[in-house]
C-alpha cells in the first residue's frame, strides 16, 4: 500500500526527512513514532500531497505521490492532528459538505454519511453543533470525515491528543475496527496504544528510520538486559552466592522486607530466563518462595533505546 524509498524533505542546510525507506502493506495497522522534531509530520505532509519532497520517491496504491497527486489524494483519508472543523455547521451538514468536496452526490453521498456516522458513533449526534461537541466527538468526526470517500488508506496524526482515558479507549477500539477494511498509518506519542493497535511499528528520530518490525520483534531485539524478581524466605549473603553461580546471571541486588522476607533482583543477559533455576534452587535449599517473575521488555523501553541522545 506504501512504499517509501529514499524519501528526503529539506528546509535549507536543515534535514527534516533524510532518506528514509519503508513499506506498509495492505490491511496493516502501522504505528509511526519518533520524538519531537524526528520529522514524522513532514513525512504524513509529504505522503499526503501537502508538502513535495526534496528527493526521493514514494507510491500509495501503486501512485506516485508526486507525478499522481490527485490520484494519490482519492485514496487516502487524512485525520491531522489539530482537526479543522467548521464548528458553526451541524454534524450532517459537515460531513456532507466535505462528501460532496470529494466528488460524492445523491444516493451514494447519502449512503456514506450514514455509514460513517455508525462507524463513528456520531448517529445520535449527527443533528448537534460541532461547536458543543465534546473533544472526543470532534475526533470522531474528523475521522468521519477522513472516511467518507472509503480511501484505501487511513492516517492519523495524534488521534487520541487531548482526549480522556475513557475517550482514548473508544477511539483505539474505533481504530481497531476500521483496521479490517483498510491501512492504517498511525502517529501517536502513547506507546501503550501502539502495542495493543498495531501489527508494525516504524521508529524515526533525527529524520532517519531506526528501526521497522512488530512490536514483539522490536521489544525481543533489545539489548537491554532482562530482570527477574524473587521473594523469599532465604539468607540474602546465601541466596546471592547461589544466584551468581547461574551463567546467565550478571548482577544480583537484594532487599529486606518484613517477617523474614527478602526480595532479589536478579539481572540476566538479554534473551535468557532462569525462573525455572530459580525455583529449583528455592526447592533445593527449602527457602519458601512467594514471587517469581519475569520483566517483560515494553515499546516505551525500545524507543527510548532507539533515540535517547546520552
Amino acid at each position: 500500500m506504501i512504499e517509501i524509498s529514499s524519501l528526503s524533505k529539506h528546509y535549507g542546510r536543515h534535514k527534516a526527512v533524510d532518506q528514509i525507506s519503508f513499506e506498509v502493506a495492505r490491511g496493516e495497522i502501522v504505528g509511526f513514532l519518533g520524538p519531537n522534531g524526528a520529522g514524522k509530520t513532514t513525512t504524513l505532509r509529504m505522503l499526503t500531497g501537502f508538502l513535495p519532497p526534496s528527493s526521493g520517491a514514494a507510491r500509495i496504491a501503486g501512485k506516485d505521490i508526486f507525478r499522481e497527486s490527485l490520484e494519490v489524494r482519492k485514496r487516502i483519508g487524512y485525520m491531522p492532528e489539530n482537526v479543522p472543523l467548521y464548528t458553526e455547521m451541524r454534524v450532517k451538514e459537515y460531513l456532507r459538505f466535505r462528501g460532496a468536496l470529494r466528488g460524492l452526490s445523491g444516493r451514494r453521498l447519502r449512503t456514506r454519511m450514514g455509514e460513517v456516522l455508525e462507524t463513528c458513533g456520531l448517529t445520535d449526534v449527527r443533528r448537534k453543533m460541532i461547536k458543543t461537541l465534546s473533544k472526543g466527538y470532534r475526533q470522531r468526526v474528523g475521522l468521519a470525515d477522513a472516511l467518507i470517500h472509503e480511501p484505501d488508506l487511513l492516517i492519523l496524526d495524534e488521534p487520541t491528543n487531548g482526549l480522556d482515558p475513557n475517550q482514548i479507549r473508544a477511539i483505539r477500539r474505533l481504530i481497531q475496527n476500521l483496521g479490517q477494511k483498510h491501512t492504517i498509518l498511525l502517529s501517536t506519542h502513547i506507546l501503550s496504544e501502539v502495542e495493543m493497535t498495531c501489527n508494525k511499528v516504524v521508529i524515526i528520530d533525527g529524520g532517519k528510520v531506526k528501526a521497522a518490525d512488530t512490536p514483539a520483534n522490536l521489544v525481543n531485539s533489545m539489548r537491554r538486559a532482562g530482570r527477574v524478581t524473587v521473594e523469599m524466605q532465604a539468607p540474602i549473603p546465601d541466596a546471592e552466592a547461589a544466584m551468581t553461580t547461574f551463567e546467565e546471571v550478571t548482577k544480583v541486588t537484594s532487599e529486606a522486607l518484613q517477617d523474614g522476607w527478602n526480595r532479589f533482583t536478579v539481572f540476566v543477559a538479554p534473551h535468557t530466563d532462569t525462573r525455572a533455576k530459580l525455583g529449583n534452587l528455592a526447592t533445593q535449599k527449602n527457602w519458601p518462595l512467594r514471587t517469581l517473575s519475569r520483566r517483560v521488555g515494553t515499546l516505551e523501553e525500545v524507543f527510548v533505546e532507539l533515540t535517547r541522545k546520552d
